[in-house]
């Protein structure tokens, strides 16, 4: 049984949440190059702060004119908030703070044992069975995720960072199954919208909180047209789009499965950095499709 099997409705269909899960890693990818900016000029509690709170402002406004008042108002607020701060706030905390103590590439290798993780969630909490075409498949999508960073990777960064984005994954990829079936009778939009709340209300207090136990107050002076800019773009963008998208391809084919186009994130950002000049990559290229195979092949059925 997967998550689209427990819930109420009926989900997007398998091609529409593979589209979707692919638009949402498209749309994610733009947030690595943004992330490094914003981590170059603002402590990372801050940078956390402004794409939490750019995220919820762009969203809730949207999900009201697009759903109405009542959707709104009949929204199982505590329980999103609960999952928000935990997945949304805490898991967005331990990823800007590993990568500020590591870099980009260790970040994205790390990430990619997302699949691992979700479908352990699934075997775990929905009775998912293990087969031989999903666990080939995670084989698939995990080594093509290592292997699209492999041209380009001098070494991975460990330590108290590493850790801390690990923690992450676990963290966010729980918390989106757990937007999907601890809020089963809200769209996609209404999910995200609700847990991004809950993830504010806990960066919000940790950032204000900093400055008593002795650490950075918000850089209000460094904070110029281009940092708002890239804030807006880092949140909007990279986290209100990409996670509902990413729910509605949760929601049709399991955490798991859906996990695993996270690993070709990294070939979507080397396709943003040939618009800036920089080269094409082959292996990145075969890596790829080969995170797409994983992909595919754990959701064929062996035939009867």
């Amino acid at each position: 049984m997967t998550i689209a099997a427990t819930l109420p409705s009926p989900g997007p269909s398998v091609v529409l949440a593979n589209a979707a899960c692919m638009a949402s890693m498209l749309v994610w990818a733009i947030g690595f190059p943004l992330a490094d900016a914003l981590l170059a000029v603002l402590p990372p509690v801050t940078v956390t702060a402004l794409r939490l709170v750019s995220a919820s402002a762009f969203l809730l406004p949207v999900w009201f004119l697009l759903e109405g008042w009542q959707a709104v108002r009949d929204a199982r607020w505590l329980r999103g908030l609960a999952v928000g701060a935990i997945g949304m706030g805490g898991g967005s905390l331990l990823l800007i703070f590993g990568q500020s103590r590591t870099d980009g590439i260790t970040t994205a290798v790390i990430a990619a044992t997302m699949p691992i993780i979700g479908i352990a969630l699934e075997c775990l909490l929905d009775g998912r069975r293990l087969t031989g075409r999903i666990i080939l498949g995670i084989l698939l999508s995990v080594a093509g995720g290592v292997a699209v960073y492999g041209a380009r990777m001098g070494h991975l960064n460990l330590g108290l960072g590493a850790f801390a984005i690990f923690a992450s994954t676990i963290i966010f990829t729980w918390a989106s199954r757990a937007s999907v079936t601890a809020l089963p009778g809200l769209s996609a939009i209404g999910r995200t919208a609700v847990t991004i709340a809950g993830g504010v209300l806990l960066v919000v207090a940790v950032q204000a909180l900093l400055p008593a136990v002795g650490g950075q107050a918000v850089p209000w002076q460094l904070i110029g047209t281009r940092e708002w800019g890239y804030a807006a773009a880092y949140g909007v963008a990279s986290m209100a789009l990409s996670q509902v998208l990413f729910l509605i391809g949760v929601a049709g084919l399991g955490i798991g499965v859906a996990a695993m186009h996270t690993n070709v994130a990294p070939f979507y950002v080397m396709l943003f950095a040939l618009a800036f000049g920089d080269s094409w990559s082959w292996p990145s290229a075969l890596a790829a499709t080969l995170v797409l195979a994983g992909v595919f092949l754990a959701q064929t059925r062996p035939r009867a």
